[in-house]
């Protein structure tokens, strides 16, 4: 007698399936570009956990529905006070995808903004769309990039390139993402599904003992280099930015901007 396959959670915000060695995760808010609200991370969380009981999957697609990827953290989280275990929240929800024993493949479409970018920064494979667009606004929301984005970014395209997009906050394409490495691929619009399907099943074919033990290999080397699990100050960092007077003030202007 063999175990069934535990069913999913029912979850609110985000969508989630295995097959056998292939899985699916959505951000499910597509009216709302897919934001990043606490109620979403933990649910990422619990879906990252869930995963982790297929004994045979190999690879989780993680995407968003409609016309964005994501547009990022929920700016109603922004208004509120809020507790320090909300600040640590989507350090954990990365955390949390990252350590997953499948692979994982963010397919891009649209927006990718913020903590968004985050999300799939703790993937371990990206594939976008030529239209899509990316961008990290934090700054100009008063807040430092948190969410352990920092270090990953870091891993990702260097010290210096992060300090720029992090610290401008200006919007950068996929063909500058690809040349940078944070990408692995860029695609026409038309051929988003058709190339992570491709992608997904080459990795498929491969024997899941090599396949998943080259991640957990390349994330150790990788964290002793960057120390994505010791981000700095990254909850007292958005705690001090949510209390900061300057930075309400910009947030509040950002916000008037976009209505």
């Amino acid at each position: 007698m063999t175990d069934e396959a535990p069913a999913p959670p029912a979850f609110d915000t985000i969508a989630v399936a295995v097959d056998g060695a292939t899985g699916s995760l959505w951000l499910d808010r597509p009216d709302k570009l897919n934001p990043l609200s606490t109620a979403t991370l933990r649910e990422l969380e619990d879906a990252a956990r869930w995963f982790d009981q297929h004994p045979d999957l190999k690879v989780v697609t993680v995407g968003g529905r409609g016309r964005a990827f994501s547009a990022g953290a929920d700016l109603g989280a922004f208004t509120g006070d809020g507790g320090r275990g909300d600040r640590e929240q989507g350090w954990r929800t990365a955390r949390a995808l990252e350590e997953m024993r499948a692979v994982t493949v963010a397919r891009i479409q649209g927006w990718c903004v913020g903590g968004g970018l985050v999300v799939a920064a703790a993937c371990d494979l990206r594939i976008a769309t030529a239209s899509a667009r990316f961008s990290i606004p934090e700054i100009d929301l008063g807040i430092p990039l948190a969410w352990g984005g920092i270090p990953r970014l870091v891993r990702e395209i260097g010290p210096a390139r992060t300090k720029e997009l992090v610290m401008t906050g200006r919007e950068f394409s996929p063909t500058e993402a690809l040349a940078m490495g944070f990408l692995n691929q860029v695609v026409d619009d038309g051929e988003l599904d058709a190339a992570v399907a491709a992608l997904v099943e080459r990795l498929v074919g491969k024997p899941k003992l090599g396949l998943l033990a080259t991640k957990a290999h390349t994330n150790a080397v990788t964290e002793s280099m960057v120390g994505t699990g010791r981000s700095w100050a990254d909850a007292d960092g958005l705690e001090a930015g949510l209390r900061d007077p300057e930075g309400r003030a910009v947030r509040q202007a950002y916000l008037d901007r976009r209505g």
